[in-house]
């Protein structure tokens, strides 16, 4: 998206997803364990991944930044999706390598930044897996409520899921 900034936090560059990461964010869609919790299993080919990075990286719907070290290869990435005026629902994905060191806590506050800055959102939502451990409390650590229980809400690769709705708004975010 020509029109989404370059992000920058102290050691990341959150730069706008093109068609080009898909081979370096195939090493997170094919790995079994980073994928365990994700709406899809994991990729077989770099001709899926390549087709569900092009959705991310040139669909006006998302918002999707790559998550990198130097503005060069992608890492992961962060993605809003704007819903209601003022509202966006946030989503991440980190290579597994890359996991415990920050760098998601790290990436989400940059983007949580600017879209209750630059974007004026007054409320960004999460829906997570009840057992990613890993991801939740990385949202809590944010700030992040608990603010929903939903039994039965996703078929997914692992079969009928529960979800756990997250909820942050500006005022809380501002207030940290």
């Amino acid at each position: 998206m020509a029109d989404l900034p370059t992000l920058q936090s102290k050691r990341l560059v959150l730069r706008p997803l093109v068609e080009a990461d898909a081979e370096a964010m195939h090493h997170f869609f094919s790995d079994e364990e980073a994928m365990r919790y994700w709406s899809s299993g994991p990729h077989q080919t770099l001709q899926e991944t390549e087709g569900y990075v092009r959705i991310n990286a040139t669909d006006e719907k998302y918002l999707t930044w790559a998550i990198t070290e130097d503005g060069g290869e992608a890492l992961g990435w962060v993605c809003l999706i704007p819903g209601r005026e003022g509202v966006a629902e946030i989503g991440y994905n980190l290579r597994r390598s890359h996991w415990r060191k920050g760098f998601v806590s790290e990436a989400l506050a940059r983007v949580i930044t600017h879209a209750f800055g630059k974007m004026d959102l007054r409320r960004i939502t999460a829906d997570t897996d009840p057992d990613n451990h890993g991801s939740n409390a990385v949202l809590e650590k944010l700030g992040f409520q608990r603010e929903g229980y939903l039994r039965e809400e996703w078929t997914t690769h692992l079969g009928v899921r529960d979800s756990i709705v997250w909820g942050l708004l500006k005022r809380e975010w501002t207030a940290r």
